[in-house]
């Protein structure tokens, strides 16, 4: 008789940590002597089949119960309906079972896959038992079973499941209840064997078609999420590299740059060097360029967790960004930034250096491709601080659009180029924020930092 299709959970892979975890989990027949283990995304795929088999279930017990009912009322075929009915209700009651278990169950590996396919086959079995045995031209659908296992398990279990089936098969030879039919209404018993052999074919051909399309899907959307996470693991992994090469050239800066404060100490009280006009005018701006430089180098360092001496200061909202402009105006000797504070009440902050350099370095992309126009605006929505940096420049291409905050993407030719937006969006998301873009429908851009205030305030009122 008609059973339904098997399981359709996906097969279980062995795991291991941080982004190996995500290569091995490609696998599709791990070693069998190791623990079966599954990571967060092989389980929601698991997840997503269970699901789909609970529905291919409810469908099969609707084609069973048509099935049955046409063999015994329009074939006149004697059918045990009581016993038959019985398995219908134990897939019903599976059914039922599986819909809570799914909901609670933390994890489903590959234990609990085969134990589900293993159900199928003795269902199957019990059917084909009660309606002719091996004779019953419906018992090519153990061949479902085996072909879903050897996609959903790994090797162990799929040859477990391989000699199940056999031997239920084999036992069907020589254990089984008869069919009674009527020689009167079946002359020819035979056509009607090949009849139920073509119709088997064709529900084989159907579900594994159907469902392993599904599978596949299932399949390609765990891969991408895989080749997602991958691609994140390798961007942490530049970020600690260019992190270590930054905090140890910080640290090679650090001798020099003091060298050269003290020189430029002593020639500011130099007579012969003060009162030349020139001359003087040189060296205040040898220390103002001497102070940006020792300013980068800490904000490097306070970027890797490692403190150069200078400590964090409380300050607010309004009084962070507009030091800020004023900073990045000084040292660009800019006049065309128009800043806006729209965020209202003030809120007393921890002043963050990396996220200063995050917006610099969106300023100075925006500055870079518009110097007539930049604007800056600052504006609160609830407990998110949302910054935005617009300019007049030609915009984003597409592509870079697509790939905003990947390494290397840049419309700039240089060897090495944009690494910029990279760590800006690197450095929002850390503080628990994002970073959007857009083009303007004409010309320019607009770059938006959108960060919780949480993650800069003081304390957890953002009333102040």
């Amino acid at each position: 008789m008609l059973k339904p299709p098997s399981n359709l959970a996906d097969p279980r892979e062995k795991t291991a940590s941080g982004s190996e975890a995500a290569a091995s989990s490609l696998q599709r027949n791990p070693d069998p002597n190791s623990p079966a283990e599954s990571s967060p995304t092989d389980d929601e795929t698991n997840r997503k089949n269970m699901a789909l088999l609970i529905q291919l279930r409810w469908t099969a017990v609707i084609g069973q119960i048509g099935t049955i009912a046409f063999v015994y009322s329009w074939l006149g075929i004697k059918l045990p309906l009581e016993s038959m009915g019985a398995v219908i209700w134990a897939l019903v009651l599976l059914n039922v079972v599986s819909l809570i278990w799914v909901r609670y169950r933390a994890q489903i590996n590959n234990r609990e896959l085969l134990l589900a396919l293993m159900l199928d086959v003795a269902a199957l079995t019990a059917q084909l038992y009660l309606s002719g045995g091996a004779a019953n031209p419906f018992t090519s659908l153990y061949l479902l079973q085996v072909t879903l296992g050897a996609v959903l398990l790994d090797s162990r279990s799929t040859w477990s499941l391989v000699a199940v089936t056999c031997m239920s098969f084999a036992w069907l030879t020589f254990s089984y209840r008869p069919l009674e039919l009527s020689h009167q209404e079946f002359s020819d018993p035979f056509r009607l064997h090949v009849i139920g052999m073509f119709i088997g074919f064709g529900l084989n051909a159907v579900l594994l078609v159907v469902f392993m399309t599904r599978i596949n899907r299932n399949l390609r959307e765990r891969d991408a999420h895989l080749a997602a996470l991958r691609q994140h693991a390798a961007e942490q992994d530049h970020i600690v590299r260019m992190g270590l090469l930054a905090s140890g050239a910080a640290h090679e800066l650090g001798t020099p740059l003091a060298s050269l404060s003290v020189i430029l100490s002593d020639w500011r009280r130099m007579p012969a060097l003060t009162s030349n006009p020139e001359i003087a005018d040189d060296l205040a701006e040898m220390e103002n360029s001497l102070q940006r430089c020792k300013s980068i180098v800490t904000g490097i360092l306070v970027s890797a967790g490692q403190a150069r001496g200078e400590e964090s200061v409380p300050t607010t909202v309004t009084a962070f960004l507009t030091d800020l402009v004023e900073e990045w105006r000084r040292a660009r000797s800019v006049t065309s930034l128009h800043f806006t504070n729209s965020i209202g009440a003030d809120v007393a902050i921890v002043s963050d250096v990396a996220l200063k350099q995050a917006i610099f370095n969106v300023l100075d992309n925006a500055f870079e491709v518009s110097r007539d126009w930049v604007e800056f605006v600052a504006e609160r929505d609830g407990d998110t601080l949302a910054l935005s940096v617009s300019d007049r420049g030609p915009g984003f291409a597409p592509e870079m659009l697509a790939q905003l905050g990947k390494p290397y993407q840049s419309s700039k030719g240089r060897a090495g180029g944009g690494l910029g937006l990279f760590l800006v969006v690197n450095v929002i998301r850390k503080l628990g924020g994002v970073v959007t873009a857009q083009n303007h429908r004409k010309r320019g851009a607009t770059v938006r930092l959108s960060l919780p205030l949480a993650a800069l305030a003081i304390g957890d009122d953002f009333d102040a």
